[in-house]
């Protein structure tokens, strides 16, 4: 993973929100949110929340006494998600690394991360944190996204991008964020951090964009693939996000465009706690 994958900042969390989410994450966001819901949890511990799109969608779902802590290492994301939070006293924001989180042992029902396990440098890590802050019986939940090849949108402003820059393309989008795919794999990371009982299903939804261009302008402005773009010349985002537009109406058309997402939603648990098998 290159330095910049985990960079959002500067105009790209706006962007992010306000293009990417509602192509491709509110629909998981509402998927997560009834999952963690559906136990009532009293305490929930959100990790690599983002610009806040699972926050928006959890918050209404909590119980009145809940508490909801929220966190990312990113604290650009993790400001302009708090901005666009309505104000609720249950919820505390707190910056956070994933594989260190600043936690006391067995703490909360539900830790959840949408979208977010990709970016973890070890996964295994990060997994065997949410353990040991989950109290015993809780859960955690989490999705991946699926190979870049099931995501329509992805795929297709990837290769146009390459086209550009054939000698380095850049593959931020296959590197990182489809670069977590693997059931097996990640069946086998949670295990090894300690989780016994793990469920993986795998989902497909519709991603809609007003335009061919709005898509291109989430992915190309707002992702890190905007920094490998913009470090390859000042006209390159310009001309990847033309090319990348070109390359989603070729397939999807000129008006309001949809192509295929595909992720996968995980549930985990474990009797072990600590460490202590019981």
């Amino acid at each position: 993973m290159s330095d910049h994958d985990k960079v959002f900042d500067g105009s790209i969390p706006k962007c992010y929100d306000t293009l990417m989410v509602p192509l491709i994450f509110a629909a998981y966001a509402e998927d997560t949110a009834q999952l963690v819901a559906a136990s009532s949890p009293d305490t929930v511990l959100e990790t690599a929340a983002g610009s806040g799109a699972l926050t928006r969608a959890l918050a209404p779902r909590l119980v009145l006494h809940a508490r909801y802590v929220v966190t990312d290492l990113n604290v650009p994301m993790l400001n302009y998600a708090a901005s666009r939070q309505p104000e609720d006293v249950r919820i505390e924001w707190r910056e956070a690394d994933a594989l260190a989180l600043p936690f006391d042992a067995a703490s909360f029902d539900v830790v959840v991360c949408q979208f977010g396990a990709m970016f973890f440098p070890d996964r295994t890590q990060g997994f065997a944190q949410a353990l040991r802050v989950m109290k015993p019986g809780g859960r955690f939940i989490f999705s991946v996204w699926d190979r870049i090849e099931t995501n329509e949108f992805a795929d297709e402003v990837t290769n146009a991008v390459a086209t550009l820059f054939p000698d380095d393309p850049p593959r931020f989008l296959a590197r990182t964020p489809h670069g977590y795919h693997d059931p097996a794999r990640i069946r086998e990371d949670l295990q090894r951090a300690g989780f016994t009982q793990i469920d993986i299903e795998t989902r497909a939804r519709t991603s809609v964009a007003a335009s061919a261009r709005d898509a291109a302008i989430a992915y190309c402005h707002g992702t890190p693939l905007r920094h490998a773009l913009e470090a390859r010349g000042a006209a390159a985002l310009s001309l990847a996000t033309d090319a990348a537009t070109n390359a989603i109406s070729a397939r999807h058309g000129y008006g309001r465009v949809s192509g295929k997402i595909q992720a996968h939603i995980i549930v985990a648990s474990s009797h072990r706690r600590n460490g202590v098998t019981g």
